[in-house]
């Protein structure tokens, strides 16, 4: 294992803390390279070095598309942890994330908050009018932003944006123009996998999995 030259064993001939999150490291790169990153995968990684907005479907990419009503009409939706971090990470990096779906849910609004998203969109018939409104908002080429849908709604986004991804279970006419398809399902870490794709990328990927391992 290749040690860092600030690194130094402690007095007692145990590894010092240095020494130990180098070993995490190297454990957690080598863990990574030997994931399997296909031709697509490195395809797709010069169009998401440039991003600077990151927009969300909900229903069948934050979540899995099923929706539960209770005795009492509310709705309910399960959202995946490992993407939660994953957008987290996104926007520490400093790529803004937002949220665009054609239903309203207050659960989408407790997951908004829970995970800070700054962007947030709902009963957005015109999906394409709101991209091209942030466009203009936030002064973006659209080069500059990267989209993930699953459904027709989203298919006049995803044509438009210069990094298009979608979920393994997307409908047949989506994953034909999606620059990257992610190999899990929609409400199953297919978003994270999409971020830690934009994180190397960008670069800086390993830069906050040290910033982890030393909380």
């Amino acid at each position: 294992m290749a040690q860092d030259d600030t690194c130094s064993s402690g007095k007692t001939g145990y590894p010092s803390d240095c020494e130990l999150t180098q070993a995490l490291l190297e454990k957690a790169r080598n863990r990574q390279e030997s994931t399997e990153r296909g031709y697509v995968w490195k395809s797709c990684l010069p169009k998401a070095k440039g991003l600077k907005l990151f927009l969300l479907d909900v229903d069948g990419v934050l979540t899995d598309g099923t929706i539960t009503y209770t005795h009492e009409g509310n709705e309910i939706k399960s959202f995946h942890t490992r993407d939660g971090l994953g957008i987290r990470l996104l926007m520490e990096s400093g790529v803004e994330v937002g949220l665009i779906t054609a239903r309203e849910s207050e659960a989408v609004n407790r997951r908004v908050q829970d995970l800070g998203i700054k962007y947030v969109f709902q009963k957005a018939k015109n999906k394409l009018g709101i991209f091209e409104h942030l466009l203009k908002e936030l002064n973006l080429q659209p080069s500059e932003v990267g989209y993930m849908g699953d459904d027709w709604l989203d298919l006049p986004l995803l044509v438009r944006v210069g990094f298009a991804a979608t979920v393994e279970d997307a409908v047949p006419e989506v994953l034909q123009i999606a620059h990257y398809v992610a190999k899990r399902k929609g409400g199953r870490g297919a978003v994270r996998e999409v971020c830690d794709l934009i994180l190397e990328a960008k670069g800086t990927g390993r830069v906050l999995l040290e910033k982890y391992l030393k909380i």
